[in-house]
């Protein structure tokens, strides 16, 4: 395996979180220690030392920006999520990619999280979500993707034109320029915000609270098995300290 392909899923992590970072002059907080805000550790006798790490950015317009690496070359583990929230009052999409690598596979999770309910709110749809449409349909015509397996309830706290696929390198390769448009288009979105006549009748105090209820979801252990599969990696402790970043009410 080449090392252009081993280090596939963190260029595109990288470029991703870095364009983020400097569009919106993002700054990150350091832990106790002066580096990332979280060390991961293996709790496995088979793998010593550290496995990878949990950053955290802050700064307007964003609520926050988590992002979680790990990197296990036993295991033919490389693995880099990052998940930007926008305020809890705010009806601005939270950005969400995962890019991995396991074994001889590579995988990606792409999508733009709602903050309304899509199957009531057709403006809000229509303006957040349609202009990604031939995007979408474009990426899923990429030679070389499979779908990921997620279950309907994984599907259902998740937007309709998310892209969850395995892929071969040359597809995963291939993917960068989706990821880069659905990007732009968030980024653009935060900038300008969404037009008050899309959302109305709609208050803050309710898109907080759906908000919360949603990440409650997203990041449950009994809806998303992979927290279950590395707390083995990296302990219980480190999984609740992630999960507790990522949950974080922003009233």
């Amino acid at each position: 395996m080449s090392e252009i392909q081993q280090s596939l899923p963190e260029a595109l992590f990288r470029g991703t979180l870095e364009a983020i970072v400097t569009r919106f002059g993002l700054v990150e907080q350091a832990g106790e220690d002066g580096g990332p805000w979280m060390t991961l550790a293996s709790q496995l006798p088979m793998v010593q030392g550290s496995v990878g790490n949990v950053r955290l950015f802050t700064g307007a317009p964003l609520f926050r920006l988590v992002t979680c690496s790990l990197t296990v070359a036993p295991m033919q583990l490389d693995s880099h999520m990052l998940f930007a929230f926008t305020p809890g009052n705010s009806p601005l999409p939270h950005f969400t990619l995962d890019s991995v690598k396991a074994g001889e596979h590579f995988a990606f999770h792409l999508d733009l999280i709602p903050r309304l309910d899509l199957g009531a709110n057709l403006a809000y749809m229509d303006s957040v979500f349609q202009p990604l449409t031939e995007v979408f349909e474009a990426a899923r015509d990429i030679e070389g993707l499979s779908r990921a397996h997620l279950s309907p309830r994984q599907l259902a706290v998740m937007s309709p034109w998310m892209l969850a696929h395995r892929a071969d390198a040359s597809a995963f390769q291939a993917i960068e320029g989706t990821v880069q448009a659905y990007r732009e288009h968030w980024c653009g979105l935060v900038e300008a915000g969404i037009p008050a006549e899309v959302c109305a009748g709609v208050s803050g105090e309710a898109l907080q609270a759906r908000n919360l209820a949603n990440k409650a979801m997203l990041f449950s252990p009994e809806i998303d098995p992979v927290w279950q599969r590395i707390e083995g990696l990296i302990g219980a402790e480190a999984v609740a300290a992630q999960r507790a970043l990522l949950l974080g009410d922003d009233e």
